[in-house]
């Protein structure tokens, strides 16, 4: 089936449409960009610069998708916002394009709900099947991982990386890395245990629950998880210290 554009909607002859993708009223395409098939623009939705957006993606009324970052080094550099298959962009939602000093490129991955009012500034990286309540700021060079929550109202500050299976709590700010399976809230957020409910809903078994809360303590305990730590070889370690068994882990 052929895209569907409404005709008080503004879309560049450079756009490149999917199959039954639909472009509700007044909506606006202006840019190098490419949308998947089956995606869906509600109405007046923005899309600019250099965006690439995949398959069965629904954006509601005025999303700004690829804006500018709200960066004073930014300089117009010919930056890339990347979004893939099966996200939902609720109200207001604004999605930066990335900077020269973050690699140039914003990315998001598959299966993810960014509810009314979210921002996501350039050079963010997030993964897969998060949930983003109302309001919720990520700063520039956030690391979502995969599987997390993050309550209303909660901000997250440059360069921070939040592990999977993690349940922020909301109205929370998070000024430090957030190792998986963590729940952790407050103002300037402290852990509090693990994200147990968070954990049961993905199906782990007693056992495998019972395994990560023992590392969980044993191997964390002491580590101070600031924004200079390499955070990435850190939750490596933490993935192989856990049982084998637990494959379906991501990192």
């Amino acid at each position: 089936m052929m895209s569907q554009i409404h005709p008080s909607s503004i879309v560049s002859n450079k756009v490149e449409l999917g199959k039954n993708t639909k472009i509700g009223p007044h909506c606006y395409l202006d840019g190098n960009i490419s949308i998947g098939d089956n995606t869906e623009l509600k109405s007046h939705v923005s899309i600019t610069g250099n965006t690439k957006i995949g398959k069965n993606n629904v954006f509601y009324p005025f999303s700004n998708i690829g804006c500018d970052p709200q960066d004073l080094k930014f300089k117009g550099e010919d930056s890339f916002l990347i979004i893939g298959d099966d996200n939902t962009f609720r109200e207001n939602v604004t999605i930066s394009k990335g900077t020269k000093d973050g690699g140039m490129e914003t990315c998001i991955s598959n299966k993810n709900l960014f509810m009314t009012g979210v921002h996501v500034a350039h050079d963010c990286n997030i993964g897969n099947e998060n949930i983003f309540v109302n309001q919720v700021t990520l700063g520039g060079h956030v690391k979502i991982m995969n599987n997390i929550v993050i309550g209303g109202l909660s901000a997250i500050i440059q360069f921070v990386t939040i592990g999977s299976y993690t349940m922020i709590g909301g109205m929370s700010g998070i000024d430090k890395n957030v190792l998986p399976f963590s729940l952790a809230i407050g103002n300037r957020a402290k852990l509090r245990g693990l994200n147990l409910v968070g954990i049961r809903r993905k199906d782990f078994s007693k056992i495998e629950i019972s395994r990560i809360n023992e590392i969980h303590e044993n191997y964390f305990k002491g580590i101070e998880l600031s924004n200079d730590n390499k955070i990435d070889e850190i939750f490596i370690n933490y993935n192989k210290a856990l049982n084998p068994k637990l494959g379906h882990i991501q990192k």
